[in-house]
C-alpha cells in the first residue's frame, strides 16, 4: 500500500489579514451609498426583530398582501 501525507495548505499571517479587511472597511465607510445600504440594512434587520418576523421578512410580505 503506498501512503502519502497530506500537505497543508500555508495559512496567512491572521494580523495582515486582519488590517487588509480593517482597510477595506475603512474605505467601504467613507463611501456615501456604502453607508446608506449598511444603515439601511440594520435597520430592516432591528425592525425585523423588534416586530418578531422571520429573516427576511418573506411571511410578512405573504401576509401582508392577502390582506
Amino acid at each position: 500500500m503506498i501512503t502519502t501525507t497530506r500537505k497543508t495548505p500555508p495559512q496567512p499571517d491572521k494580523e495582515n489579514t486582519r488590517l487588509a479587511r480593517l482597510e477595506l472597511l475603512r474605505r467601504k465607510i467613507n463611501n456615501e451609498e456604502y453607508l446608506q445600504e449598511a444603515i439601511q440594512r440594520i435597520a430592516l434587520t432591528i425592525s425585523n426583530e423588534l416586530l418578531d418576523i422571520p429573516q427576511g421578512g418573506g411571511m410578512y410580505e405573504r401576509q401582508r398582501k392577502r390582506r
